[in-house]
């Protein structure tokens, strides 16, 4: 079953409309994440709001919104206020031009979701959209209103739907030019392109996401599973650094290692590494190793022993 939906309104191409349905194309909700706690109770840190002067808590129907102009000189507005300025935006992504994907700097990309028809009605003005973006191969850029601020979007097909892509603004945007103007410029040799070169030539490959191991969300999946069982954390020694002055030679030893890779036995005969499915040390409390879902099922299949709170 499909997520709620984020935002809900029309998709419009000049005269074309259809009831559209926006929902997040990414979660972040299986991750590890942390509560807050009191180190000599274990009792969760209650955040309240509370005036700055008088400490007082103050409840959510007395809170305002406020611009500061100066220190401590603030102007109001309020809600009703805010809703006024509503823009039109806010039930219509309206498409206004079409552009090549290449035209559209990364650094403007915040977040993508997926867009699919509303309901029943609409799907015949929907295809049309989409297939007419596939056909000339470009982004539809429009605008769409989420959590009140208006955003420029980018509307690609895929599959049967639309992925919208939220865009920023230029001043949300930094000139590299005061990160970058200090960077020596350098003179590469030939010899130094080619070693390089052949070493992006070895490591030439296919992204593929499904490669590719969250390894801090496995430690801390395999920390929390020690720590349910008992067992003393004790510090790991780390990796210690090569210190490599020379470039050349720092080029031609990675040759060296990539091509070593490279001619090491395949052994052809044993399958592939499988993904880890457990931290190790789990015992009966075996957890796959796939998120916060997975530890909160465990956790309320056999609650650990002798244990009075949780410590992180």
């Amino acid at each position: 079953m499909a997520p709620r939906a984020n935002w809900k309104g029309f998709l419009r191409l000049s005269l074309v409309t259809c009831p559209v349905a926006l929902y997040p194309a990414t979660s972040e909700s299986e991750k590890i994440s942390f509560n807050q706690l009191n180190r000599s109770t274990g009792h969760r840190i209650k955040y309240l709001k509370v005036d700055a002067d008088t400490g007082d808590e103050v409840p959510n129907e007395d809170i305002v919104k406020g611009y500061e102009l100066e220190k401590g000189q603030y102007i109001e507005v309020s809600k009703e206020e805010l809703e006024e300025i509503a823009l039109e935006s806010t039930r219509t992504i309206e498409i206004d031009e079409f552009v090549a994907r290449s035209d559209i700097d990364p650094r403007y990309l915040i977040r993508p979701y997926y867009i699919r028809p509303d309901g029943k009605v609409g799907h015949d003005a929907f295809a049309v959209i989409r297939e007419t973006i596939r056909e000339m191969d470009k982004v539809a850029i429009g605008r769409v209103v989420l959590t009140n601020r208006e955003h420029i979007i980018a509307l690609e097909p895929m599959d049967k739907g639309l992925v919208g892509t939220l865009l920023r603004y230029p001043y949300e945007v930094r000139s590299e030019e005061e990160y970058f103007d200090d960077i020596q410029d350098v003179k590469v040799t030939k010899d130094m392109l080619d070693l390089a070169r052949h070493i992006v030539n070895q490591k030439a490959g296919r992204f593929e996401p499904e490669k590719f191991e969250d390894h801090y969300e496995s430690a801390l999946i395999e920390l929390i599973n020690e720590k349910r069982a008992g067992k003393v954390i004790r510090p790991k020694e780390r990796p210690k650094g090569e210190n490599v002055v020379d470039l050349m030679e720092a080029l031609r030893r990675s040759v060296g290692k990539e091509a070593g890779k490279e001619a090491a036995p395949a052994k052809a005969d044993k399958p592939a590494k499988k993904p880890r499915k457990a931290a190790a040390g789990q015992k009966e409390m075996l957890m796959p190793i796939a998120g916060k879902k997975q530890l909160k099922e465990a956790a309320a299949k056999k609650p650990a022993t002798g244990a009075r709170r949780k410590s992180a």
